[in-house]
């Protein structure tokens, strides 16, 4: 079945909740009847991105905060310090069952996250849609900013003096409130004490330790392997030495193996949300309770707000056509919900679409009681290492995809930390890692990122008679359907939406006219 889709046109002047002006965001929309995973994947290659069945994309050279599309080359990310730092934390939480003082201290959610939600689309043309989901609209995964925080953590850890072995700013603090007085250099008496214990040894150098536990490794690997050449065993052991050097990937923490003794079991479960599997039926309730709590204490949301047909139409519902074809994954492609059970009850909840080319993270809504185990930062890593997962049952599935990267909003620069990842050139579509990137946004906060000044959008419509338009219940090419049609031209409209969507996309889907 193709893609259906009703063309919106442009929505100017709302509100930016990412810096605030009131009537500075732009950007221009559809309703998605029906999408098929290949048609959405070439959508979001061209900016585009979904928020229940709408599809939206923001004019990049008019809004005020231009939103890049960015994704994480997932086979060759590795997990920064501040990613291993969420990572050992579950561990620690789900073996010993606590959490570091310092760790439940921090709140992963700022006060700014729900200004984002400010972004609002006046779409009074479809009453249906509650105006709290489309505040939602041009935010996606915002909740994943509790990452910025991490990285803020790791760079501002207080120095250690060696001599006195405490944080230096603490020691500069008590002298300040002391009297300035004189310090005597030079040679000192040592303090009095005890001496050596001779009924100890004495105290050996760290090098001669080293020297031999090398030594008796050596000697275990002679008599593991007693075929062995000398200088083969040596090889052995310095390649041993190698593999246990290596840095862990995110499979090693998130899929590790817990003692017996753990005092907490965390299990993630895949559930398709559209169309609804019994799964998804069974737990749909205490999925929907999560996310009214969530709406309630994170976003200040009043009660009778978050209610089930607005959850529904906002994170269930989709318009992606369920896939299973023999060279994809298991799973099949179209629109899941990652539940996160902690003990037999959902703490968490992850919204993806798993497409030809990607996972794509939608939203991500958790208990709020739950908020110091950084669940944010903690669910875009699993969803990595699902996407490398997927990867080796379909081969073209090796990106994540991560919605929208602000740079004009500090706040929102947080996604820029999963590397390797490519922003997408808003105007020729072609990919550019990251780092090439941040020079010009530094200058400019819209930039075209495609240093090749004649390079141009490869996939721009040629032939606006081959669009493709469903009229009256009949497909047909625009041209035939403009020598059919009665009333004034539509073909501006009809060419800004074959522009938007590309040449291949607007021969694919059907355009709905009436």
């Amino acid at each position: 079945m193709p893609s259906v889709v009703e063309y919106e046109g442009a929505r100017e002047g709302y509100r930016c909740g990412y810096c605030g002006v009131s009537r500075g965001k732009v950007s221009t929309g559809m309703w998605a009847h029906s999408l098929t995973v290949e048609d959405y994947q070439d959508l979001i290659d061209r900016g585009w991105r979904r928020s229940g069945k709408y599809v939206y994309k923001p004019t990049m050279n008019q809004t005020c905060c231009p939103q890049y599309t960015i994704r994480c080359r997932a086979l060759h990310f590795q997990p920064s310090k501040s990613h291993k730092k969420v990572l050992k934390k579950m561990l620690k939480f789900l073996t010993q069952g606590e959490l570091s003082k310092v760790d439940s201290e921090v709140e992963p959610m700022d006060s700014n996250t729900k200004d984002a939600y400010g972004c609002s689309f006046l779409l009074k043309d479809k009453p249906e849609t509650s105006q709290s989901e489309l505040e939602l609209l041009s935010v996606d995964h915002t909740e994943k900013v509790e990452n910025e925080e991490e990285e803020k953590g790791e760079g501002n850890v207080k120095k250690v003096d060696a001599e006195h072995n405490e944080p230096c700013s603490e020691r500069a603090h008590d002298n300040a409130s002391k009297p300035l007085q004189s310090v005597k250099v030079g040679r000192t008496a040592p303090r009095p004490g005890k001496g050596a214990d001779l009924s100890k040894p004495p105290c050996r150098k760290a090098k001669e330790i080293r020297k031999e536990h090398k030594l008796q490794r050596s000697l275990q690997n002679s008599t593991q392997n007693p075929g062995l050449r000398p200088e083969d065993q040596n090889l052995l052991g310095q390649s041993a030495k190698a593999k246990t050097n290596q840095p862990k990937s995110i499979e090693d923490f998130v899929f590790a193996t817990l003692p017996p003794d753990a005092v907490h079991q965390l299990e993630v479960r895949l559930v398709r949300s559209s169309p609804p599997s019994s799964q998804f039926k069974a737990t749909f309730q205490e999925s929907y309770q999560v996310y009214k709590h969530y709406q309630m204490v994170i976003h200040k949301d009043p009660p009778d707000k978050p209610t089930a047909s607005q959850f529904t139409r906002f994170l269930c519902d989709s318009p992606l056509e369920a896939e299973n074809p023999p060279n994809g994954p298991d799973c099949g492609y179209g629109s899941f919900h990652q539940q996160y059970w902690l003990d037999g009850k959902i703490i968490a909840v992850g919204v993806i679409d798993i497409l030809p080319k990607c996972v794509s993270s939608v939203y991500l809504y958790y208990d709020p009681d739950c908020s110091s185990l950084s669940l944010g930062v903690y669910s875009a890593l699993r969803e990595i290492a699902f996407t490398r997962q997927l990867h080796e049952k379909a081969p073209d599935l090796s990106y994540y995809y991560m919605g929208f990267y602000i740079y004009s909003c500090p706040k929102m620069r947080y996604k820029g930390q999963y590397r390797p990842s490519e922003l997408l050139c808003p105007e020729t579509y072609v990919w550019v890692p990251i780092e090439q990137c941040l020079p010009s946004l530094e200058r400019s906060k819209y930039c075209r990122f495609n240093q090749d000044v004649k390079a141009e959008d490869e996939g721009n419509v040629k032939e606006l008679d081959r669009v493709r338009i469903l009229h009256k219940r009949t497909a047909m090419h625009y041209g035939v359907y403009k020598r059919r049609r009665k009333g004034p031209n539509d073909e501006e409209s009809v060419r800004q939406y074959a522009t938007l969507v590309g040449q291949a996309c607007s021969e694919r889907m059907l355009l709905f006219r009436s």
